[in-house]
This record gives structure tokens, C-alpha cells and sequence, in this order.
């Protein structure tokens, strides 16, 4: 048992740690509120390779794995840039195709997806299917040599920055239990029939949160991904490092108002002594930092556990559960630490929250992860 990071994994934090710190947070919000992207740091992170680490070498990647990549969005989100984009294009995508695509497909797709070239979009969400896959109704029906879509995805980010998505669909429904058969597709973006509607929501963030209509959209029958019927098997395959990732985005954003806080609190005198002096301030920053910590330790084991090709389902959920309660910790007492100055722009840490509230709910709401745990590792009976 060895908690030490490979030396080559300390040279890539240090490495995405630099190229995070030239940009920044000022940076991010910057394109945030202009709606512009974070196309700049996206390209260098790619042309770098920092963005395939996890790819196969013989599609462009690194030929890393999950842990590699978390690394990579965990040091970006502790300089202030949590990319939201790369839990879903080389985590989810990017890893479903791997494993179950084609060889054409992964030539095709993977080598663009490792440079950043080309993004690709996730949808599965859907308005009245929620946490539970097994009632997607957008349907893919076989016509000939292609398959027509139906249907409506809800919640699917970064849709217009990407060239194409990835698709669950019902391709049919089990009769004896009435549960939709899944299948994925990666679709075009711009294709026809598709069309979207943004969702405003109160978060700052650079990837916007779509609405997608599904109306007749013609898909190839080659852009099947693995096997008709068997999508969800497929999709867990890549949610496992949805929570990684999502796991590595919220202990980033944790150590990132923690650095703020501390140095804040070093820093601010008041009455002739730094405020970091006073219990009042040190203790709740001091357990900030712990569970920040435990959290971190939960995700290192997630990640060993997935790219070693074992059971990481109770630890991805579990690292994903710590970590965004310690993200909220940490920048709630961040933003308490810094008083009034906390809700101020100039400091960073308020416009922090959207992202880091997220992670408590999505990409599976908390209590779902306290059902899977109670289910699945403590014996008790399904309370679903």
C-alpha cells in the first residue's frame, strides 16, 4: 500500500498546475460572464496531452488512466478553473468509447478527443427519467442503414462547443419488467432535426446547460456504440469516472478557498494580530482542511480502484458524496474568513459556489449515493 504519487504523476500536477496558474481564475470568470469560452487554456491543455492522459497510445493518449486525468482537473479547479467539459468529453466519452467502440471508431474519434481538438457532449438526463436510467423514453429506431431519434435530453452541458454527443437511447423495452433496452450513438451537433434551448441557471461557468429536441435526427447505423440493448452496462462504464472526475473537481475548488482563506486570514490584521490568530477562524479552517483531505484520500482510492480494473462503484460514489460536502465546507468558511470582502468579485470565492452546489447534486443527487451505500454496503433492504 503506497499513498506516494509516481513521480510522474507529481510532474504532471506540477505541470497543469503551471499552465492553470498562467490563467487563473480572473480568467475563467472573465469568459464566464462574457460568454465566451476557456478556448485558450482547452488548447494548450491539449496540445500539452494533458487532456488524453487517459486515451489509449494508439489513439493519441497518454495510455494513463482515470487517475492521471483527475489529477489534471483536480489542479485546474485548485487554480480557479474548474472544466466542467472534462468530466464529460474524456471522461465519460472518451472511456466509453475506448472500451466499447470499434476500431474505427476509435480511430475516428479518440484522437481529436485527446488533443481537444473536438469536444464531445454526454446526454442521458432526460425531463421525467431523472436518477433513473431505466426510464429514458428518447427512442433510436432502426430504418435501413440508419436510426431515427425521438425524444427530449434535459440538462446536457457544453453542447454548443461540442462537435458531437454521446446518446442513451431506448432502442427497445424488456417486456417481463418493462425497462428500457439501452443504446448509445454519438450524434453530430449541427444535425438536423436537433435542435436545443438554453437553460439559465445561476452558476458561473463558461459550459452551458441545454435542453435538447430530438425531431427524426438520421443517425448512421455505424455510429452505434457497442452493442443495441446493452447501453447501460456501457453507460456505467463511464459513470464510475463521472464520479472520479466530479470527485476531483469539488477537492480542487476545496483546496482553492482554503489557499484563499489561509492566506486571507494570514494576512488581514485586526485588533494588532492576524485573524488566522483567533480560534474562532483557525479551528473551522483547520477541519475545512481535514475533511478537504479525507475526501481527496476517498477519490486517490476510487481511481486506483477503476483503472485497476476492480469494483470502484461504492468508492466513486462515496469520494464523489465527500467530496463536494467538503467542497461547501471549505468555501463557506472561506467566505466566512474573508467577512464582507467574502461576496466581493475582486476575491474570488462567491462566484465559486454554483459549481461547487452542483457537485451535491449532480451527476447523482446525494441522496442516491446514501441509497447505493445503504443498499449496497451496508445489506439493507431498496428503498426505491
Amino acid at each position: 500500500m503506497d499513498f506516494a504519487e509516481t513521480e510522474e504523476q507529481r510532474l504532471l500536477r506540477q505541470a497543469v498546475a503551471a499552465i492553470a496558474a498562467k490563467y487563473g481564475h480572473d480568467y475563467y470568470t472573465s469568459c464566464a460572464r462574457r460568454g465566451a469560452k476557456t478556448e485558450e487554456l482547452w488548447k494548450e491543455l491539449g496540445a500539452q496531452g494533458f487532456l488524453g492522459v487517459n486515451v489509449p497510445e494508439a489513439y493519441g493518449g497518454g495510455g494513463m488512466g482515470i487517475t492521471e486525468l483527475s489529477i489534471v482537473l483536480e489542479e485546474l479547479s485548485a487554480h480557479g478553473c474548474p472544466l466542467l467539459l472534462m468530466v464529460v468529453s474524456p471522461a465519460i466519452c472518451a472511456t466509453i468509447i475506448a472500451r466499447f467502440g470499434t476500431d474505427e471508431q476509435r480511430r475516428q474519434w479518440l484522437p481529436a478527443l485527446a488533443t481537444g481538438e473536438q469536444k464531445m457532449a454526454f446526454a442521458i438526463t432526460e425531463p421525467d427519467a431523472g436518477s433513473n436510467s431505466h426510464n429514458i423514453a428518447t427512442t433510436a429506431t432502426r430504418d435501413g442503414d440508419v436510426y431515427r431519434l425521438r425524444g427530449t435530453k434535459y440538462y446536457i452541458s457544453g453542447v454548443d462547443e461540442s462537435e458531437h454527443m454521446l446518446v442513451v437511447t431506448r432502442t427497445s423495452t424488456d417486456e417481463d419488467r418493462g425497462r428500457a433496452r439501452l443504446s448509445l450513438f454519438v450524434v453530430d451537433s449541427d444535425s438536423a432535426g436537433l435542435e436545443r434551448t438554453l437553460i439559465p441557471v445561476e452558476i458561473v461557468a463558461p459550459e452551458k446547460q441545454f435542453t435538447l429536441f430530438f425531431d427524426d435526427v438520421v443517425v448512421p447505423a455505424d455510429r452505434l456504440v457497442g452493442t443495441e440493448g446493452d447501453g447501460l452496462r456501457q453507460v456505467f462504464m463511464g459513470l464510475n469516472p463521472e464520479r472520479i472526475m466530479s470527485a476531483a473537481l469539488a477537492n480542487g475548488i476545496g483546496r482553492y478557498a482554503l489557499d484563499k482563506a489561509s492566506a486571507y486570514a494570514r494576512e488581514r490584521s485586526v485588533w494588532g494580530t492576524p485573524i488566522g490568530r483567533h480560534q474562532g477562524l483557525a479551528h473551522p479552517l483547520a477541519k475545512a482542511k481535514i475533511e478537504v483531505e479525507l475526501a481527496r484520500l476517498m477519490a486517490q482510492k476510487a481511481a486506483w480502484a477503476y483503472d485497476a480494473g476492480a469494483d470502484a462503484g461504492e468508492a466513486a460514489n462515496m469520494a464523489k458524496y465527500a467530496a463536494a460536502e467538503a467542497a461547501i465546507g471549505a468555501l463557506d468558511q472561506a467566505i466566512q474568513t474573508h467577512g464582507g470582502n467574502g461576496m466581493a468579485s475582486e476575491y474570488g470565492l462567491a462566484d465559486m459556489w454554483g459549481a461547487a452546489r452542483l457537485i451535491r447534486t449532480a451527476p447523482v443527487s446525494r441522496e442516491m449515493i446514501l441509497n447505493f451505500v445503504a443498499q449496497h454496503s451496508l445489506g439493507l433492504p431498496k428503498s426505491y
